[in-house]
C-alpha cells in the first residue's frame, strides 16, 4: 500500500515540474511567463491565464496583482479584480496599472504603462474560482532596461527572415535568366527560316529595285514618236510639191503673157 502511493506521489511531482511557468493549483492551473523584459518609459503587458475545472463567470473569480521589489521582501498590491477592476488608488502604481484582461477567456492580465526602473522585480498572479480557492500562484520577473536586447527568438527569426530574403532573391535572378534564354531562342528560331528561303535571282526585292532605272518605256515613248512623226512629214512634202507647181504655173502665165505684150 505504501509503494504505490508513494509512486503516485513521485509522478505528481515530476509532472509539475516539467512543466514550467503553470501553477497546479488544485482544480485550477495558471500560465505565465517566468520573465519580461521592457524597455524603460515603455507599456509592458504582463500576461496571466488559467483554466478551472469549474464554470467560470464574472461573479466567481477573484484576482490580485502583488509586486515584491528586487532588494525587498515586502509585497505591494498592483491590481484587484472582483466582479470589476479595482486599479490602485496610491503608491507606485497608480494611473500605471491597468486591466486588459477577459474572465470569460480566462485572462487575467494587466498592463504597465511607461515603466520606470523602479518596477524591477517580481509580479504574483493570483487567481482564485470558488470553490477552487487552494494553490500556488504565477510569478513573472519584470526587467526594465534602457535598449531592447535581442532574444535567441529574435536572432533565429532574423537569419530566418535573411535566408527567405535570399531564396526570393536567387528565385527572381533564375525566372529572368530563363525568360531571357526563351525570349533569344524564340528570336533565333524566327531568324532562320528566313536565311534559309530561297530566294529567285530574277526577282528583287523593294530596296534592289530603287537603284534600278527602267529603260523599256523610254524606247517605247520614241519608237511612237517616230511613228507620229513619219506621216506628218510625208504630208508636209505633197503641201511643199503643190506649192512649187502653183509657183511653176503663175510663172509660165507671166511669160506668156509677155509673149503678147511683144506681139
Amino acid at each position: 500500500m505504501f509503494y504505490p502511493m508513494c509512486r503516485i506521489w513521485l509522478v505528481l511531482l515530476l509532472g509539475g515540474l516539467t512543466v514550467p511557468g503553470v501553477r497546479h493549483v488544485s482544480g485550477m492551473e495558471i500560465y505565465t511567463a517566468s520573465e519580461v523584459e521592457a524597455v524603460n518609459g515603455t507599456n509592458v503587458r504582463l500576461k496571466c491565464t488559467f483554466t478551472s475545472t469549474h464554470a467560470v463567470s464574472l461573479q466567481s473569480v477573484i484576482v490580485s496583482w502583488n509586486f515584491r521589489p528586487v532588494n525587498s521582501g515586502s509585497e505591494e498590491s498592483v491590481f484587484y479584480y472582483q466582479e470589476v477592476p479595482y486599479p490602485p488608488q496610491h503608491g507606485r502604481f497608480k494611473d500605471r496599472a491597468v486591466w486588459s484582461g477577459d474572465i470569460l477567456k480566462r485572462d487575467v492580465s494587466i498592463t504597465l504603462h511607461e515603466v520606470p526602473p523602479t518596477f524591477n522585480g517580481t509580479y504574483i498572479c493570483q487567481v482564485r474560482n470558488r470553490p477552487d480557492v487552494h494553490g500556488s500562484n504565477g510569478e513573472i520577473v519584470l526587467k526594465v532596461v534602457n535598449k531592447a536586447s535581442l532574444s535567441e527568438i529574435g536572432i533565429l527569426a532574423a537569419a530566418v527572415g535573411g535566408a527567405c530574403a535570399v531564396i526570393l532573391i536567387l528565385l527572381g535572378i533564375f525566372v529572368a535568366v530563363r525568360f531571357y534564354r526563351r525570349k533569344r531562342m524564340g528570336n533565333d528560331i524566327e531568324l532562320q527560316p528566313r536565311e534559309h528561303e530561297w530566294k529567285d535571282p530574277t526577282v528583287c526585292s523593294p530596296e534592289e529595285a530603287v537603284h534600278l532605272k527602267v529603260v523599256t518605256p523610254e524606247k517605247e515613248a520614241d519608237s511612237s514618236d517616230d511613228e507620229e512623226s513619219e506621216p506628218s512629214s510625208g504630208d508636209d512634202e505633197e503641201e511643199e510639191g503643190l506649192e512649187e507647181d502653183d509657183d511653176d504655173d503663175d510663172d509660165d502665165d507671166d511669160d506668156m503673157g509677155d509673149d503678147d505684150d511683144d506681139d
